[in-house]
């Protein structure tokens, strides 16, 4: 469980993945070695999973982004093909989801041959059956970012400093 000073440090740091303790410590009032211990904490705990940098594609050739769901006539509840199609370097994420398609993924391509190129590998696993592709034209917002410190967002079951007691 989190409390609300750890819910505070989430925050500074899924603004600023890079920030020091000692910069957290001065925001938020307290000594770094205490930032420094829930941080590592939070890490131990998981619920830090990792640090990354957030890159742009279109530098990089990669501006054509794409959402795919995908049918599959994988038995209920496997997900061997999902796990295929995550090893696709476009692929950015992958769902396995409820309803008419079994995936929905996230991805990145050159363009329309390079979407073509991902189509037809993503076809080659024996277990698709179809796609349906949804271009992006313009993102609004994009991010890792959870919301869970605006009121009305906090977690089930994480702690108030204030008083102490249970949401």
């Amino acid at each position: 469980m989190i409390d609300e000073i750890d819910a505070k440090i989430l925050q500074i740091l899924q603004t600023d993945g890079r920030i020091s303790n000692v910069d957290i410590a001065r925001t938020l009032g307290m000594a770094p070695s205490g930032v420094l211990a829930r941080r590592r904490r939070l890490e131990r705990e998981g619920i830090i999973q990792g640090y990354e940098a957030r890159v742009d594609p279109r530098p990089l050739g990669l501006g054509l982004m794409t959402f795919i769901q995908v049918k599959t006539d994988e038995p209920v509840g496997q997900t061997g093909a999902g796990r295929e199609m995550a090893a696709l370097s476009e692929i950015q994420e992958v769902h396995f989801i409820a309803g008419e398609f079994n995936y929905l993924l996230k991805a990145r391509v050159t363009g329309t041959d390079g979407l073509t190129r991902l189509l037809e590998r993503m076809g080659a696993i024996s277990t698709v059956r179809d796609t349906r592709t949804t271009l992006v034209l313009d993102t609004i917002k994009e991010g890792l970012a959870l919301g869970f410190g605006e009121p009305g967002t906090r977690p089930q079951g994480s702690r108030r400093k204030s008083s102490g007691t249970q949401d």
